[in-house]
């Protein structure tokens, strides 16, 4: 009889004990809450214009137009996938209408590359077909050393020139980077900001609302006047300027300013990946 009782005991134990979950602490955790945000594409939906995942893909995701790549490839990013970028290597996409009309903006990239040694290295530009510079480049100028580099970004605002930095980045090279610059067409107020965190403001009075003049093509990887052919009539390929040899992702257009708080947030969510 007491063999029947433990046996019984033991086979009730054992039924408990298999239809238990194992304790998973993460299952309790709290979601990821960044300023309010559990993503990055919850930031500014309805303001979000333009966005290029790079993700296996070159088509920009709000409006399906396609880029053409020259040399360059893909490889881990900073979420997914990213643009990886070579010597004499670079994208080159129609503009997005949206983009074209701007007035305020937002663009947010990030960027991993070596010390630029042979040039400087633009990231984004959407070109003027004839200017010497395009209506919105963001690059890197010459000049960095193996500890700073020097972030530069040039507007054509209407045919006037709005020129911005240059702003030192400390130990940028080799490493993810979140490049932000907003323009706010009622203050005609720029700001720049590296990593969520802002690192220069400046007021151009009087600039009001941009007006961006034959946009119709933009360019990831390098300027626009060192793509094959030159996709500006001003000018030809530049022995000052180069390529971007690392990686660029994430990239994202808004047609206003992000406040400092969606910036932050945006930079601290896609850094990790959301």
């Amino acid at each position: 009889m007491k063999r029947i009782y433990i046996l019984l005991m033991a086979t009730i134990t054992l039924g408990l004990s298999s239809c238990q979950k194992e304790f998973d602490p993460a299952s309790y955790a709290p979601p990821l809450n960044i300023g309010g945000y559990t993503s990055a594409d919850q930031i500014a939906p309805s303001n979000l214009i333009a966005y290029w995942s790079f993700d296996g893909t070159l088509t920009e995701k709000m409006s399906n137009t396609n880029g053409v790549a020259t040399g360059t490839a893909f490889t881990a990013g900073i979420k997914g996938q990213a643009l990886q970028g070579a010597l004499n290597g670079y994208v080159i996409s129609n503009t997005p209408t949206a983009v074209q009309n701007l007035k305020s903006f937002t663009i947010t990239c990030w960027e991993n590359m070596p010390l630029n040694a042979n040039g400087i290295v633009g990231l984004v530009d959407i070109s003027n077909s004839t200017q010497f510079w395009g209506n919105m480049t963001l690059f890197f100028e010459n000049g960095g050393t193996s500890a700073s580099g020097n972030l530069k970004v040039h507007v054509n605002n209407n045919g006037v020139d709005n020129w911005l930095g240059n702003y030192a980045m400390a130990n940028p090279w080799d490493k993810w980077n979140q490049i932000a610059v907003t323009y706010d067409q009622t203050t005609s107020t720029y700001k720049v900001y590296v990593n969520g965190s802002i690192i220069a403001t400046q007021v151009i009075a009087g600039n009001g609302p941009l007006t961006f003049q034959n946009a119709g093509k933009m360019v990831f990887g390098t300027v626009h006047f060192q793509t094959n052919p030159s996709l500006t009539s001003a000018t030809g390929s530049q022995s000052w300027a180069s390529y971007l040899t690392g990686q660029l992702d994430e990239v994202r257009i808004y047609n206003k300013a992000l406040t400092i708080t969606e910036i932050s947030s945006l930079a601290k969510l896609e850094g990790r990946g959301k």
